[in-house]
Order: C-alpha cells, then structure tokens, then sequence
C-alpha cells in the first residue's frame, strides 16, 4: 500500500524494480535519482503555467476558452490513465500532462479571480507554503512514513474519491445538493479535510520517489513520479480555490 496517487501505485513501481534488479549490469546515469525528479518537476511546472497563460488571458481578454479548459481536463485525464498502465511511456506522457492540465488550470483560475479578486494568487501562496513545510516535515524527519501511516492516508483518500463520485452522480440524475457544494460552515469544513488529506498525500509522493531513486529503477521514472507529484499538487491548488472561494462568499 503507497500513495493513493495514480502515478504511485505498487504495481507500477514493483515491477520495474524487479526489472531493474534482473539486470547484470546497472548504469547509474540510467537510473532514478532525485535530483532528476526534482529537475522534471520543475520542468514540468514551467510547463504548466506557460500553458496556463493561454486560457487565462483569453478569459481575462473577454474570450471564452471553454473547449480549451475542458479538452485540457479531458486530455489530461486520458494521459494520467495510459501512464498509469504504461509508465515506460512518461518521458512523453508527463510533459503532455503538463500543458494540457496547464489550460485548465488557467481557466478555471480565471473564472475564480473575475469572481473573487486576488484569489488566484492566495490559492499559489498556500499551495506554495503547504508543499514546503510538508517537505520540510519529510525532510527533517519529522514526520515519517510509516505501513500505518500510509494506510490512514490512502482510506483518507479513497473515502473522499468516493463521496465525490457518489455526490457527482447524484446531481447528474437527481436533484441532490452536496452539502460541500455550498459556502456553509459544513461546506468549508469538508474542504479543510479534504486540503489535509491532499497534503498528506505530499509525504507519500516524497517517500516514494526516494524509495525509487534508492532501488535504481529505470530512468524514467523521474518523469513519473514528476508527474505523480504535480497531480497532487494541482488538486492540492483547486482545493484551496475552493476553500478560499467559499469563504470569499460569505463575506
């Protein structure tokens, strides 16, 4: 049991170890490390805001980027799900990720600022903040991630995919209203939850990429777990747009 991350399932990560221990001969400059990760995650970034950039200032222009907002979400999606199944293939499929995610992120963060002035750059701010002291937490060891840990984390987690499914479902054939769909001290409530659990999430990201650097496996995976990382830190982002708006709107 590992991260709820799609990117960081067992199955994926096991059998390319095995792959990598089969081998006689193990290059170094062909295997994980986590400088390299941390390289392509910042490439990645790079990647997600440039991309981002197009749908933002066609909302904040008076355009209407919606197909692009939405076949960015979709795209993104898809590219997750082949990667999931086809790690071998993230060298391409994480970049791709990255710019298409970016158009979404861009749209939906345009909308929330003509809603709420100066929300766009909270939600980076807490998001920025919260992967920091995370890391710090990993880093120093102050937090560790333990068997009993991650299982917390990973029923945390599944608990919440579920009741968005359910709740999504429900709103599409009936006219159920979450209750975390409002602005109720309920509603914000369910989004601090939901924000701990995502950022819970960071330390299994954290330990399984060093855990990957540690038993050489193949190179990459840099690019998986690069793009296993920036999938929570994007929910970790919508999820304080979220909160922050539903604060917003009480004022």
């Amino acid at each position: 049991m590992n991260s709820n991350n799609p990117f960081f399932k067992t199955k994926s990560f096991k059998d390319n170890n095995d792959a990598v221990n089969n081998a006689v001969i193990i290059d170094y400059n062909d295997t994980m490390t986590v400088s390299g990760t941390i390289n392509k995650s910042f490439l990645m970034l790079i990647l997600l805001i440039a991309s981002a950039a197009i749908t933002w200032i066609m909302t904040t222009s008076g355009q209407n980027p919606i197909i692009l907002t939405i076949g960015g979400a979709i795209v993104g999606f898809i590219l997750v799900l082949i990667a999931t199944f086809k790690p071998q293939y993230s060298t391409f499929l994480a970049p791709g990720y990255a710019i298409f995610e970016g158009l979404f992120i861009g749209g939906i963060s345009a909308i929330f600022e003509v809603m709420y002035p100066g929300i766009v750059i909270q939600a980076v701010s807490c998001t920025f903040v919260t992967f920091m002291v995370c890391f710090g937490l990993y880093k120093y060891e102050i937090v560790k991630v333990n068997e009993k840990f991650r299982s917390v984390v990973i029923a945390a987690t599944l608990a919440i995919a579920t009741y968005y499914l359910i709740t999504w479902l429900l709103t599409l054939f009936t006219s159920f209203q979450p209750v975390h769909y409002g602005n109720s001290l309920m509603s914000i409530g369910i989004s601090v939850v939901v924000i701990v659990v995502a950022a819970l999430n960071l330390f299994l990201d954290f330990d399984q990429i060093e855990k990957g650097a540690q038993q050489k496996m193949p190179k990459y995976m840099e690019w998986y777990g690069a793009m296993g990382l920036m999938i929570t830190l994007v929910w970790l982002y919508i999820e304080f747009l979220r909160l922050l708006s539903k604060i917003s709107s009480r004022d």
